[in-house]
């Protein structure tokens, strides 16, 4: 069974740094691309940063795009997002996924305020 399961998630000011993480089950996980995607209140859920199965090649969002970093580790099934210069719009649930399978993990609040 596919499954997701995200972590770090926290409360910070502006300008802080989080690191997420996302521990990944069920599928041969280096074989995948990996993604991060995030849901703000009130909107649809973003696209935030994608990752190539052997780590090679990256994409951001505009908006994160110098701020957040995305890596993986094929040899423990895992991928991060580390978030730096985080600003207040960058709240949000945030959630990890192989863009190809449809399965969803429950996600990790990351909150953003002074």
């Amino acid at each position: 069974q596919v499954k997701f399961v995200e972590s770090g998630g926290s409360s910070v000011q502006p300008g802080g740094s989080l690191r997420l993480s996302c521990a990944a089950s069920g599928f041969r996980f280096g074989a995948y691309i990996m993604a991060w995607y995030r849901q703000a209140p009130g909107k649809e859920r973003e696209f935030v940063a994608n990752i190539t199965g052997d780590g090679a090649v990256s994409d951001y969002a505009a908006s994160v795009r110098g701020r957040f970093t995305i890596s993986r580790d094929n040899t423990k099934d895992t991928v991060a997002l580390q978030m730096n210069s985080l600003k207040p719009e960058d709240t949000a649930v945030y959630y990890c996924k192989a863009p190809s399978l449809n399965f969803w993990g429950q996600g990790t609040q990351v909150t953003v305020s002074s």
